[in-house]
């Protein structure tokens, strides 16, 4: 987290991820960078872009409008900008969803979802009339799985084991706000954008706090998933 210009009380904080050769960045499992602008005097962000430089969607990005609203974008290799809205988009059944969660680690990551024998029996329910089932689990990886969630690539994200630093979920949770989708807690409340770095105190208290979560791309279904989470 830096403050930007001269000012001996700024008002713009901007996150940026990663700086710090982490481990998917060394091994070039996940070329993405993320960075997260956030307003002081708002009290919630007005810019973020998440990088995905290995693949034909280059960039996803939300920014704040004169008006109050908030809006998002992907950007693709040849530089065609679509909009991202999950507004009207019919509801997905969690019997259907296609869910992503962070499970490379074998005892801090999939252990803890091999456990959720509530979650994964209810992706594995019959379709209508005794069809194939239609849930799926998938692999996902920080902000840019809430910006999948965002494109409707996937329809939701949760983070139930060890949870996700700030530098990890905020500029995704933006980018799919943005896009009308929504990030909850466990408990299916939603997280407020906030995320208290009004202060000094507040900056280092977030920089050491991790995050559980659902991201959804409708409340409806971030409720059906907290309600088979534990």
């Amino acid at each position: 987290m830096d403050f930007f210009g001269g000012d001996a009380d700024p008002d713009l904080c901007v996150l940026v991820d990663p700086l710090d050769t982490s481990e998917l960045a060394v091994r070039a499992l996940c070329g993405y960078t993320h960075v997260l602008a956030w307003s002081r005097s708002l009290g919630a962000p007005v810019a973020a872009v998440v990088g995905d430089i290995f693949h034909h969607i280059r960039l996803y990005a939300a920014a704040r409008q004169a008006d109050g609203t908030d809006y998002a974008v992907l950007v693709t290799a040849d530089g065609e900008r679509v909009g991202l809205s999950l507004a009207g988009r019919p509801p997905v059944p969690l019997r259907e969803a296609l869910v992503t969660n962070y499970l490379m680690r074998p005892a801090e990551r999939f252990a803890p979802l091999a456990a959720q024998h509530r979650f994964l029996d209810a992706l594995a329910e019959p379709g209508p009339a005794g069809g194939r089932p239609g849930g799926r689990i998938g692999v996902d990886f920080g902000s840019v799985g809430l910006c999948h969630v965002a494109a409707g690539f996937t329809d939701a994200m949760v983070e139930f084991a060890k949870g996700f630093a700030v530098w990890d979920l905020a500029p995704g949770h933006y980018v799919l706000h943005a896009a009308g989708g929504t990030v909850t807690g466990l408990d299916a409340r939603p997280l407020p954008l906030d995320y208290g770095f009004a202060t000094l105190d507040g900056i280092a208290a977030a920089m050491n706090r991790r995050q559980t979560f659902i991201a959804a791309g409708s409340a409806n279904l971030a409720r059906d998933l907290a309600a088979t989470l534990t």
